[in-house]
């Protein structure tokens, strides 16, 4: 008798799970101790892991993305967030250069008690807003970057949408629907129109711009919006999708990345090829 093929799992089903808790116990530290200012966050063992360098928004500390970081590493994901250029005249081609960095110590430093090591050929990069542009300026110019993802992204100069056109790799941009410091139309959709590889652009529903951060900030009291756990649901699952398909050849999240589901859509206009490229 022929053997059914198993179904793949639904984005309901999907997305339940790869919103919760993976399956790795998960360290998180300074990454000062080894010459840049940050956090690490990494699965409590592992050799040859995937990698991943995050940039923070406009004047946000790297904190205020730990629970996506440490979510990231507990599906055996090392992410490193570098805490530099956060005042207000921010660099961004220095914190590009930043996140470079950071992915330069997550390959060369063995990290927890000599039982972590991360492959040079599973490294993204994301980031929110300002950090969203500037990872794609270090995409841009780093040829170990196989995938890159941003939430809320924003322009930069150097220009992200030039940099964009000089990324083939896959790319994932989630806009927030109610952002007002870095509206879809004016950000998101021109970045993804201008990408070079395999792109999808989304559009989170009732986010706000700083809907992706966590915890309370003062920059709350200057910027649009606050913490929002809908859509921080929703960038965890389908980043884990992302980067898992993207640098893991994982496809547990196919139907998240190949479909919409509740609180989001994807935008045809704006979508072309295929992301597991």
């Amino acid at each position: 008798m022929a053997r059914t093929a198993k179904k793949a799992p639904s984005a309901k089903h999907a997305l339940a799970e790869l919103s919760r808790r993976g399956p790795h116990d998960v360290l998180h530290g300074d990454m000062s101790l080894v010459g840049l200012p940050g956090i690490v966050c990494t699965p409590r063992k592992g050799l040859g892991l995937p990698a991943i360098a995050f940039g923070h928004g406009w004047m946000q500390p790297a904190d205020r993305y730990l629970n996506l970081m440490r979510h990231l590493a507990s599906w055996g994901v090392v992410v490193v967030a570098p805490g530099t250029q956060r005042g207000p005249l921010a660099s961004h081609r220095l914190f590009a250069g930043d996140l470079r960095t950071a992915l330069d110590i997550a390959v060369g430093v063995r990290l927890g008690e000599g039982e972590i090591s991360v492959d040079e050929k599973k490294l993204g990069i994301a980031g929110h807003a300002m950090g969203g542009g500037c990872a794609v300026q270090a995409a841009a110019e780093d040829s170990r970057i196989r995938a890159v993802a941003t939430l809320a992204p924003a322009e930069t100069h150097p220009s992200a949408f030039e940099a964009a056109s000089r990324v083939a790799v896959p790319g994932l941009h989630l806009a927030a629907e109610n952002d007002l410091l870095a509206p879809p139309v004016a950000n998101a959709e021109p970045l993804a129109r201008a990408w070079g590889g395999p792109v999808q652009l989304r559009t989170v529903k009732k986010a706000t711009h700083l809907g992706f951060t966590e915890g309370t900030h003062w920059t709350q009291l200057l910027l649009h919006g606050k913490p929002e756990h809908a859509t921080q649901r929703t960038a965890k699952a389908l980043l884990t999708a992302f980067f898992l398909r993207a640098l893991t050849k994982d496809h547990r999240g196919d139907s998240l990345l190949d479909d919409a589901f509740k609180g989001n859509t994807i935008d045809k206009l704006h979508t072309h090829g295929d992301l597991a490229a």
